[in-house]
């Protein structure tokens, strides 16, 4: 067992929020369709989840990120590319995304999506996680906010190593990777 102090959120937690995260979408859309952009590879979990708690038509598109070094007159800098963008001209908008830490990513998507006029745009996570915070960003939707600087794994968020998107649990402090990947069983879900 790893000495760092670890969290979680049960399946049933999750279900239950996610749960009201849709009746909320419902209820602020009031039937309108919604255009929703989901990010690749963390959110697509979180995003099938709360869609279908979603009582409103639905459109989704999906964005991967890539993170790209530059170098330009001898300095280098980080950049964020998305894949290609969708018309969202005058569409109401809702992009979701598993995470939101330092903000950057999910700040720098949303100004690339505004530039096409979208008639509301808003943003949706699983966990928001304000230690890191770098900008001036908040979600409209969230399922948990903590101030854990930890990673998480589980619930579609993957170990260091690429494995245990798949389970049904969201923890952080390395318990469900190490369980994992040393071989012991998990305990009943």
């Amino acid at each position: 067992m790893s000495a760092k102090k670890s969290a979680s959120y049960s399946a049933g937690r999750i279900a239950k929020k996610v749960a009201e995260l849709g009746r909320q979408i419902t209820k602020d859309y009031r039937g309108r369709r919604i255009d929703a952009v989901v990010t690749l590879d963390r959110g697509f979990v979180f995003a099938a989840d709360v869609l279908r708690n979603v009582k409103c038509p639905v459109f989704c598109h999906f964005v991967r990120e890539e993170v790209r070094d530059v170098e330009q007159g001898g300095n280098t800098r980080r950049e964020v590319y998305f894949s290609t963008r969708p018309d969202l001209k005058g569409r109401d908008v809702l992009v979701l995304d598993a995470v939101l830490e330092s903000g950057v990513t999910q700040d720098f998507l949303l100004r690339r999506l505004g530039e096409s006029k979208p008639r509301s745009l808003r943003l949706a996570v699983l966990l928001d996680k304000t230690a890191k915070r770098r900008v001036a960003l908040e979600p409209d939707y969230f399922g948990f906010r903590n101030a854990s600087n930890g990673m998480w794994v589980g619930y579609g968020l993957a170990a260091p190593n690429g494995t245990d998107r798949n389970l049904k649990d969201l923890s952080s402090g390395g318990s469900a990777a190490s369980n994992s990947s040393s071989g012991r069983k998990r305990g009943k879900q």
